[in-house]
């Protein structure tokens, strides 16, 4: 029996993903467990496994399209299976929540069969002797049978002018075009005025792209964060807060641990993973901050899965690392750069780059003190990190060169109100001022 192969949701919040290889061509067998074709989602690119084992007998979604989850890509039929073909795109078993389809896709309809031309045997064999399509030869004959002369006149003159309203045929004139090469969209092929303008619109798209203007496609990764930022700001009541740490004490245990382990080359503490252990351990005292809004329920998670924002020359990725709160300082800092490695490198997995709870963004490698984080739906907190910048501050009621940090915190009013959203904060800073507190 022939089985459809879908676009897989990996993750809670995909929507779409895009073909960029098949390994596989029509015709070729397929073992189940075999890499079948590859994806690109928002996050990252990942290979797909036959189901089943069998002959690759349609390939309905080509390279380079992206459809909804669920959309039916492929067809596996048993050898000698010859199921009816799908044309256009046609959903198939959904997982999680209803797909749309993007614009410019037509959901297709029931498959057909061919549609069935009149002729007689001679025109039959003609055609066939001549390589032409039958169905586009005009018949003469009773009820539009298609006879040898009408095949042969075909052969000969060529194809009869399109069919095109009086008032289309008009546009092509006023605008030089040449009707032969337009489409028609209308009844058995009618060239409309719409047609026409559509041809027109490209046109003027063909020489806008002929200027000296440089122009940036967004697609991929880039297109998957501008529609999920635009989303994430339409779509929950966000508010961020900023706070100012003495963070001279973290300068300072940062600098013991890396001289206590400068011969560990797996190793090398950096400020980010010291805000993470602090963070992942105020997180279990205010655990709504480590929740998830799905649906009309609020999810509180027992376990810290911290997301990891990493600039990669696509866009930004987020890796996840599990369990942060079990974790010492040692084991944060080398996960959470084989982390970094694996995204610059593009070799994360599905499972480390979804289920995050909280995630931190951090900036400090530039000359950037504070900046407003946008939310990771379905996360309710996002904290963004500020450089580290040595400036005179009051300290034990004195004037003295302080090492100081912005921290910026983003959370969803819908679930979390700013009195408890700025308590920990607080307890954050707090942690981050006084490092030894972590452990308690």
């Amino acid at each position: 029996m022939a089985i459809n192969i879908t676009m897989p949701k990996w993750g809670l919040t995909m929507k779409e993903g895009k073909i960029t290889k098949w390994f596989k061509q029509e015709g070729d067998p397929v073992k189940k467990g075999e890499e079948l074709f590859e994806v690109e989602t928002e996050k990252i690119t990942n290979k797909v496994e036959a189901v089943a084992s069998g002959i690759l007998f349609q390939i309905v979604v080509t390279v380079g399209t992206t459809v909804p989850v669920g959309t039916i890509v492929a067809i596996i039929a048993e050898p000698g299976e010859q199921p009816k073909r799908i044309e256009g795109v046609q959903m198939g078993e959904v997982v999680g929540a209803a797909a749309t389809l993007p614009s410019g896709l037509v959901p297709s309809k029931e498959p057909r069969a061919e549609k069935f031309v009149l002729a007689t045997p001679a025109a039959r064999r003609l055609v066939k002797e001549l390589g032409i399509d039958l169905a586009k030869v005009p018949g003469t004959g009773p009820g539009k049978q298609v006879k040898e002369a009408d095949v042969t006149k075909y052969h000969e003159e060529g194809p009869p002018p399109p069919k095109i309203s009086p008032l289309a045929k008009e546009m092509a004139k006023q605008a030089g075009l040449d009707i032969s090469t337009i489409a028609g969209t209308g009844e058995e092929g009618k060239i409309t005025k719409e047609d026409v303008k559509r041809v027109l619109e490209m046109k003027t798209l063909e020489k806008e792209e002929a200027k000296p203007v440089r122009s940036i496609p967004l697609t991929g990764i880039r297109k998957a964060i501008a529609n999920n930022m635009y989303d994430s700001l339409h779509n929950s009541a966000q508010l961020t807060v900023f706070t100012e740490v003495d963070v001279t004490e973290m300068v300072r245990f940062r600098d013991l641990v890396r001289e206590e382990y400068k011969k560990d080359e797996t190793v090398r503490v950096s400020y980010n993973d010291i805000v993470m252990m602090g963070t992942a351990r105020a997180l279990k005292h205010f655990p709504i901050m480590n929740s998830t809004l799905v649906g009309d329920e609020i999810l509180l998670h027992d376990a810290v899965h911290m997301g990891i924002a990493v600039a990669i020359p696509e866009g930004l990725i987020v890796p996840v690392l599990r369990d942060a709160d079990k974790k010492g300082l040692l084991e944060i800092a080398r996960e959470s750069r084989e982390l970094a490695r694996k995204a610059r490198e593009g070799t994360l997995t599905v499972d480390e780059v979804t289920g995050g709870t909280f995630t931190i963004t951090n900036v400090s490698m530039f000359e950037v003190d504070g900046f407003t984080p946008i939310l990771r739906p379905p996360e309710t907190g996002i904290l963004g990190v500020g450089r580290v910048k040595e400036k005179p501050a009051i300290y034990n009621g004195e004037i003295a060169i302080r090492s100081m940090m912005f921290l910026s915190l983003t959370w969803d009013h819908r679930v979390v109100d700013g009195a408890p959203a700025n308590a920990f904060l607080e307890t954050v800073a707090r942690y981050l001022q006084h490092p030894s507190l972590i452990v308690t």
